[in-house]
């Protein structure tokens, strides 16, 4: 967001402008706290910003001109009744409620500040969210407080009245409607360039002088009255974004753009009128022209770069569907609408679903930001997002999976780490700083002009003021990270947001958890000491059936279809200890030796898992680890990088001799807070660290370490917490995934350097009156194609040589 000016702006003695959307004031203004206003709605608007303390609004940079919406009577009444509130809203338990709305009237960045400060205006409104490439805001509030009919006049009044289409609701959204008025201008700046191109034939093949000057003269006037249409309605979007800035005390770029036209086109018609020259109205319209392409291209890179990814192209986990009784893993993106699904415990609900067997305790922690599960019976609608804590569940399918909803819930700011991003911070300064830079550059290339050629100011000035382009340096941050990303991606590396490309860049230290991550969760010797009965193989199958924990899996695989399943009563988890329910009447007990209560179970340093059938011990598994491929080669390039590595274990040291040449630290027998306790003291001795887990006992670990990534096997379940999931088959591509992030961090360097140096050179052109404006005009937006072309390049070549020489 732009940087807030603290200094509101005085009110002055006669007002001629709204003071809250800035249209002109009618005969008979409204008045209110010293101000004046042009309607009812936005004396309104202001009042309730100034009741909640949020003035600071009137400061912002590039402050929204929506206008408050005077409210027809029941123009939102149709929204009070239930079929439609079901349609549109994403989620609802009767008090806390989720909706997301399309607000057509999304422009600028002070919309953005407005839009996610909806909580001090109205208390019951929990969250906002602006997704300012769909103009969509995501709100989760308090239902019972305020009604959604209330929901939606609250915005109107504001002036971001929702586009609600019924048809679409719950549906995939269609493609909204486009703003066609930029095309207009667009179009009549390009046709009047054109004609007034042709028209100017005469004169710039007249060598010899042979037009006659009552020709020469018609054809100036022509000229002029065709640049008028460019200047007056072509151009008018610098103007409005330069008095912004003016008014507010903030400079932008578009106000040296517009001294530019206004300069170029004032001398035209001086020259015109006085008989003295024949302007330049043919430059004029080509700038304005060209600028028009330049904001249309930037436009739509920045679409481009939305970082809503689609979960279809490359999301690595899967979920368990039932097809005949029969269970097969599949991928989100082949669920389809009726297919019946597991959720066990702690895995998330990837769609709507109805619930159809089990009983549901769902915590919407990851959709309200409140951790507080809901009891869920047979016949009840579970939303996506919901995280099952009890035991397994059978849903059936409502809707498709939809990968921006998931993505943006990923991306709350309860998930947020705030890591600084040193390079994003020092770009945003050096953007800020550049305009005004040009402004004392041109104040000076005048002054040098006015004294040795004063018939060079116009186009000196002109050019310096259109040349200079700073838009290069804001466009190499986003599409270096962003290529990064889907490059990533393609190697099975699913990066949460664009910051998270720096985050791994700067590691120096790597943190493993064993279990899970650098082990198998399916493939090691498990063995079973001791004697089961069916009965005993039938409930140990079903309990383990329920839970996500590797060594539960391997046991729950084990024993295979040979030992029916059973129903489960009472299901429990306790992390980093066991599990626990009832089957067919009786207790079962499968965990530590400490959790079954079993204090006599001899020395050993194998991982084993104990069992207890209400109060008899029935013996234990014991699981020999079945380490990834290419860990001895991940561990060694990562070490020959001079990267710091440590491991964290729940289990006992018995590996501890296989380990200790790879790990720099070898820690055993740690519960989940230990390892959140180990980060925070890396954190605290200056070290950038990487978490490497499965998301179950580690999930405080990954939350507190700068960069958090979830290995994903072949169940749906991932920590919110983490910054990246990682397809297991990848594992061997962690090195080589912080190389390209080091890369990228390298390439944007050079972009910088490559964007200075234009600036340094064009600008030191056109202050030596060597480029006339026309020509800078298509320069600026050309500088831009030019740095994104070289990002886009480098970061593809920069992968495809990576993946090939880890080939």
């Amino acid at each position: 967001m732009s940087e807030i000016i603290k200094t509101a702006p005085q009110p002055v003695a006669a007002e001629t402008l709204c003071y809250h959307c800035g249209d002109k004031l009618p005969a008979k203004p409204l008045f209110s706290h010293n101000h004046q206003f042009c309607c009812q709605g936005c004396q309104t608007v202001y009042e309730l910003l100034n009741e909640s303390g949020m003035e600071e609004f009137y400061s912002l940079p590039e402050r929204t001109n929506s206008k408050g919406g005077e409210e027809q009577k029941d123009r939102w009444a149709y929204l009070e009744k239930d079929e439609v509130r079901q349609q549109l809203l994403s989620f609802t338990d009767g008090r806390i409620s989720k909706i997301t709305f399309y607000l057509p009237a999304i422009h600028c960045s002070s919309c953005i500040w407005l839009l996610e400060n909806l909580h001090k205006l109205q208390p019951a409104i929990r969250a906002s969210v602006v997704n300012f490439g769909k103009k969509e805001v995501g709100i989760t509030w308090a239902e019972d407080s305020l009604s959604l009919r209330g929901l939606a006049e609250l915005l109107s009044r504001l002036g971001y009245a929702p586009d609600i289409t019924l048809a679409a609701a719950g549906k995939e959204k269609g493609k909204k409607k486009r703003d066609w008025s930029f095309y207009l201008k667009l179009g009549i700046a390009g046709f009047c360039f054109g004609n007034i191109m042709m028209l100017s034939l005469p004169e710039y093949l007249d060598s010899k002088s042979l037009v006659e000057p009552e020709y020469q003269q018609f054809f100036a006037w022509l000229n002029m009255l065709l640049s008028l249409p460019v200047v007056l309605f072509s151009a008018t979007d610098f103007y409005k974004s330069a008095w912004r800035g003016i008014r507010y005390r903030y400079i932008s770029l578009d106000l040296t753009i517009s001294l530019g036209i206004l300069t170029i086109w004032g001398r035209s018609v001086y020259e015109i009128l006085t008989l003295t020259g024949a302007g330049y109205m043919d430059s004029l319209c080509g700038l304005v022209f060209f600028l028009l392409i330049g904001k249309w291209y930037q436009s739509k890179t920045y679409e481009a770069l939305s970082f809503e990814r689609d979960y279809n192209s490359y999301f690595p986990v899967a979920a368990t569907r039932l097809t005949g009784g029969v269970e097969d893993t599949v991928l989100l993106k082949d669920l389809k609408p009726g297919d019946r699904i597991l959720i066990r415990n702690q895995e998330l609900i990837p769609a709507d679903a109805i619930l159809m067997k089990g009983e549901g305790k769902v915590d919407y922690a990851f959709v309200t930001g409140e951790s507080e599960p809901q009891d869920r019976r047979s016949g009840d609608l579970l939303y996506a997002g919901g995280r099952q804590t009890g035991g397994t569940l059978e849903v059936e399918i409502q809707k498709a999976v939809e990968s921006s909803y998931l993505t943006q819930l990923w991306n709350q700011e309860a998930f947020r780490k705030g890591n600084g991003h040193k390079m994003s911070a020092l770009v945003q300064g050096l953007s800020r700083r550049f305009t005004l830079f040009i402004l004392f550059l041109s104040l000076a290339t005048a002054a040098y002009w006015y004294v040795v050629n004063p018939a060079e100011i116009w186009n000196s000035v002109t050019a310096v003021l259109i040349v200079a382009c700073p838009c290069a340096l804001a466009l190499v941050i986003p599409f270096s990270f962003g290529n990064t990303i889907r490059v990533l991606g393609r190697w099975g590396l699913y990066l949460k947001n664009a910051g998270a490309v720096e985050d791994l860049a700067l590691t120096d230290t790597l943190v493993f958890d064993k279990t899970g991550t650098i082990t198998h969760k399916k493939g090691g010797l498990l063995e079973f000491h001791g004697e089961l009965d069916e009965q005993a193989a039938s409930a140990i199958r079903s309990l383990t059936r329920n839970s996500t924990h590797p060594l539960s899996q391997a046991i729950y695989s084990k024993l295979g279809e040979t030992a029916p399943l059973c129903p489960v009563q009472e299901y429990t988890e306790e992390a980093g200890k066991g599990i626990c329910g009832w089957v067919n009447d009786e207790q079962y007990k499968l965990g530590s030796a400490a959790y079954i209560g079993n204090a006599n179970t001899g020395a050993s340093r194998a991982t084993r898992v104990y069992i207890r059938r209400a109060e008899k011990f029935l013996d234990y598994y014991e699981f020999q680890s079945n380490y990834r491929d290419g860990l001895d080669e991940l561990v060694g390039d990562l070490r020959k990088r001079n990267y710091e590595l440590h491991l964290l274990s729940g289990d006992n040291d018995r590996e501890r001799e296989v380990l200790k040449e790879a790990f720099d630290a070898l820690h055993f027998n740690q519960q989940p807070m230990d390892k959140l306790q180990y980060i925070r003291k890396l954190k605290a001795s200056g070290k950038k660290v990487l978490m490497v887990g499965d998301g179950l006992n580690d999930a405080g670990a990954l939350k507190e370490s700068q960069m958090g990534i979830s290995i994903s096997d072949d169940i749906y379940h991932f920590s919110p917490a983490c910054d990246a999931i990682l397809d297991a088959r990848s594992f061997d591509k962690i090195s080589v995934s912080m190389q390209l992030a080091k890369s990228s961090m390298t390439i944007i360097r050079i972009a910088f350097v490559l964007s200075f140096l234009y600036n340094i050179i064009g600008l030191s052109f056109a202050v030596s009156a060597q480029l006339s404006p026309i020509v800078c005009a298509i320069l600026m937006p050309l500088s831009s194609v030019t740095i994104v072309g070289f990002v886009s390049a480098a970061v593809h070549l920069t992968g495809k040589r990576l993946a090939s020489k880890e080939k």
